[in-house]
């Protein structure tokens, strides 16, 4: 529960503390006070975006802090899924900076909004008067039932299950577009793969060939170069091996008399060998030189086949030809498995349709169980609150498919009054009715969730007299088993408070200034004969307002 409220800074609000108890808290104040300036300070501390400018002296920052009494609750799992220190007396803080920078924090641990709201919902509930207009609204209707039917974590189970579903389906849609249009490209890819295949492609294939047809083509020249080199070498008399080999006997004659000597020697000898093994590959190469019109014909034919294949394909080399080779076997390969590949995903559909199916009616049945004690509860509340008459029906029929809330199409209908038809609740209910079927579903509700707090925020606009009075009954029992604050209009619903705190406007030279206080004693009753009577304050008012107190 919400034990203490902090704000500072914010819009009309420039410093109130308050501190709260359980029970039933009434909250009253003139239109225009600052009422919704502090459910909008409390939205803030439950995960609400912040708004710069409803900093009030945008050179200071606003701080609003909330002391929460969570001891009964049950919340430590989810403190520890969310990384956070885990007190019973838990207070979270948003400060909004002149810079207009945001930020939050839980036991002073920075958060993030997004753990902040997800904390908030297990705090409070606040229903503002556009919640009640939500009756009408088929996903608040879901979540009402399943609320009550217990049944919020197989619908988490459902959600899951059709996201993965409406995957497969995506999948499908999307295979089965690339089925059609590989089809159509199946026949000119197989024949582009097919042109590659056959030219056995190997890496380094271009440059052998490029080298063997320059040797093919210049057989004279290279005969020619390479016989005049041999014999430049080995010619008697004035080749070069020749005149080396008389150079090194000269040297041998001497090699003795000194280690220069014996140095020119050997090197004499090492030239002589490189230049022996030279002349001997030279003379290799010259016999390998044939001329050879065949092979010369189908280099040239495997060159020309490579060029051409580049060139169609747009690649420098035969590696980005290799490249194209392996992508066009893909497009082939995935044309040919098409068929396989669909059959495998429509069977993986069918089998997720027959376990949502199964999650389905599973929700099915707890929904319908609960259904009769629901109405049955809900219209004997409402005859509390002066619709005796009032006959709720409420319908789930099954849908033919996978829908977000289930397989399941969802109808609240009402007939407020006696012999009258049924129509869609939306449709049936006036503004006054609708505001005590929300209360009756919030009362319901409200003993299933187990939520520390609810607020509501003039869930009496409609209402008056003994309606009233049978509305204040109902938010008081609620009262005894959670903490309600109430915000309220009608001196009916005031009087049944366990505590009582006004919020009104102070002007200043310079300001006008929201406040808030307790009201205690004599105080009340001067709060309730206002309500009654205006500001011209009776004796009458004041013995109606402590009878209502009483």
């Amino acid at each position: 529960m919400l034990t203490a409220l902090s704000i500072k800074n914010y819009a009309l609000i420039e410093d109130i503390n308050i501190k709260l108890q359980e029970g039933f808290t009434i909250i009253t104040g003139e239109t225009g006070a600052g009422k919704s300036i502090m459910l909008g300070a409390l939205g803030l501390l439950l995960g609400n975006r912040a708004d710069y400018g409803s900093i009030r002296d945008a050179e200071k920052k606003c701080v609003i802090e909330g002391s929460f009494n969570i001891s009964n609750y049950k919340l430590k799992d989810f403190f520890v899924s969310e990384d956070l220190d885990y007190e019973e007396n838990t207070i979270i803080r948003r400060e909004i900076l002149a810079s207009g920078k945001s930020r939050a924090f839980v036991n002073d641990t920075p958060v993030k909004l997004t753990s902040l709201n997800k904390l908030g919902e297990y705090l409070i509930d606040i229903h503002s008067q556009h919640e009640t207009l939500s009756l009408g609204n088929n996903d608040y209707q879901f979540q009402v039932i399943d609320t009550i039917a217990n049944s919020e974590t197989l619908l988490l189970e459902y959600k899951t299950e059709l996201k993965a579903y409406k995957k497969l389906q995506k999948r499908l849609v999307e295979l089965k577009e690339e089925q059609a249009q590989a089809t159509k490209e199946y026949d000119y890819n197989l024949f582009l793969l097919n042109e590659l295949e056959e030219a056995r492609l190997e890496n380094g294939m271009q440059e052998e060939l490029e080298t063997r047809y320059e040797e093919l083509s210049n057989v004279e020249e290279l005969t020619e170069n390479l016989s005049s080199a041999l014999n430049l070498l080995e010619q008697e008399e004035i080749g070069s091996l020749d005149s080396l080999k008389q150079a090194r006997a000269s040297l041998s004659r001497i090699a003795s008399l000194s280690s220069n000597y014996e140095n020119l020697h050997q090197r004499i000898e090492s030239v002589i060998i490189e230049l022996d093994d030279l002349s001997s590959e030279v003379s290799d190469a010259l016999d390998r030189v044939e001329a050879n019109p065949e092979e010369l014909e189908a280099t040239n034919q495997k060159l020309q086949l490579i060029y051409n294949l580049q060139k169609k394909h747009s690649a420098e080399n035969i590696e980005e030809l290799l490249k194209i080779k392996d992508e066009l076997q893909e497009k082939v390969s995935v044309s040919e498995n098409a068929e396989n590949a669909l059959s495998e995903l429509e069977n993986a559909i069918v089998k997720q349709e027959t376990k949502l199916g199964s999650i389905a009616a599973k929700l099915h049945e707890k929904r319908k169980a609960i259904v009769p004690a629901f109405i049955k509860e809900a219209e004997s509340l409402l005859a509390d609150l002066g619709m005796p008459n009032a006959r709720l029906k409420i319908e789930l029929k099954k849908a033919k498919n996978f829908l977000a809330n289930g397989q399941d199409e969802l109808f609240w209908y009402l007939a407020a009054n006696k012999g009258g038809d049924f129509k869609e609740i939306k449709k049936a209910a006036s503004g006054g009715e609708l505001s005590r079927i929300m209360l009756a579903v919030k009362s319901i509700l409200a003993a299933q969730s187990k939520l520390p707090t609810i607020i509501f925020d003039e869930i009496d606009t409609g209402v008056s007299g003994d309606i009233a009075q049978k509305m204040a009954g109902i938010l008081q029992r609620m009262g005894n088993a959670m903490q309600v604050i109430a915000i309220t209009h009608l001196p009916q619903i005031a009087g049944k408070g366990n505590s009582h705190f006004k919020i009104f406007k102070e002007d200043s030279a310079n300001a006008t200034t929201t406040k808030i206080e307790e009201l205690k004693g004599g105080e009340r009753v001067e709060e309730l004969a206002m309500m009654l009577g205006g500001k011209n304050i009776g004796d009458s008012a004041r013995a109606h307002a402590r009878a209502l107190l009483d």
